[in-house]
């Protein structure tokens, strides 16, 4: 199972991510949480689209945003922090810990994730959409 990420999410209609994220959600292996539906909803452009978008999306199986991944997200911050790299956005490193705390992957089109799965204690698959560097 694969907790998806707006950076894949957001590219969805690009050749190249297409393929990759109608393969994962026919095979019922994408789960979302709240940090991801909160950026996707942010790219409505109504309040319509937000409502279909979102319903749509809340169908999805999800994880939730408990205590302990609250812990688990501060500590790889601080992790992060000893190593220069804490000014990763917020919402990467929630779902990131949504990720460790239910062993999921997480799918994304973002180097940050990468950099969090070598400079934290959270364990995860860290699983592009495509190729870095070819969706841009």
């Amino acid at each position: 199972m694969l907790l998806i990420d707006n950076s894949a999410w957001s590219r969805r209609r690009k050749v190249g991510a297409r393929d990759r994220l109608e393969e994962v959600l026919a095979a019922g292996d994408i789960v979302v949480c709240v940090p991801f539906l909160l950026e996707a909803g942010y790219s409505a452009r109504s309040g319509a689209e937000h409502e279909a978008l979102i319903g749509r999306l809340q169908m999805l199986p999800r994880v939730e945003v408990t205590a302990d991944v609250e812990r688990l997200a501060l500590r790889a911050q601080s992790e992060l922090a000893t190593v220069g790299h804490h000014r990763l956005a917020p919402a990467d490193l929630m779902l990131a810990a949504c990720a460790h705390h239910s062993r999921h992957g997480v799918l994304h089109y973002d180097r940050d994730y990468d950099v969090i799965a070598a400079h934290t204690s959270l364990e995860f698959a860290s699983e592009w959409v495509a190729p870095a560097g070819t969706l841009d």
